[in-house]
């Protein structure tokens, strides 16, 4: 099935906001040959993997509301400063060819483990590292998409005196 690209309506049936060809002038201006030597067929799976990560990493972070309460994809939004719907910043979409592109590679959001510190094999002891991360963090991601993200990310809760 072809890929239903986002127009800026809040399309219930879209997978992606950025079309494959988007992607391949993203990768061709970075001279990331290896994208585009991947077949359209990956490539339309590789988008929608990459939409799946940013709704579930960054659903409830947005700033703004969506266009459509049902819509496929995080964007477009509305009461965000300088970003009038249909308008998706390229920030935005430049993050969705990147993860795309990274999807091909590595698993956007693999289950976790924690890093093991120590382990002795007879009688077993298995130390865990209590500080290693629960997921892999994309940071040139993240740092690209925070002009369109509320503060915060994890539980925060008001203390009162």
């Amino acid at each position: 099935m072809s890929l239903v690209v986002e127009d800026g309506t809040g399309l219930a049936t879209a997978e992606s906001i950025i079309s494959v060809a988007e992607a391949n002038t993203y990768h061709s201006n970075r001279g990331n040959s290896s994208w585009l030597s991947l077949s359209i067929l990956v490539k339309e799976q590789l988008l929608r993997k990459a939409n799946d990560y940013l709704r579930q990493n960054f659903g409830t972070r947005w700033k703004g509301t969506l266009v459509e309460p049902l819509q496929g994809c995080d964007w477009p939004r509305h009461n965000i400063l300088y970003v009038v719907p249909p308008e998706m910043p390229a920030q935005v979409k430049n993050a969705v060819a990147e993860l795309a592109f990274k999807a091909n590679t590595v698993e956007l959001n693999p289950d976790t483990t924690q890093v093991i510190k120590s382990e002795k094999i007879g009688p077993m002891t298995t130390t865990y590292d209590q500080y290693s991360p629960q997921k892999t963090l994309f940071v040139s991601v993240e740092a690209t998409l925070l002009p369109f993200l509320t503060a915060g990310g994890g539980v925060s809760v008001r203390l009162t005196k």
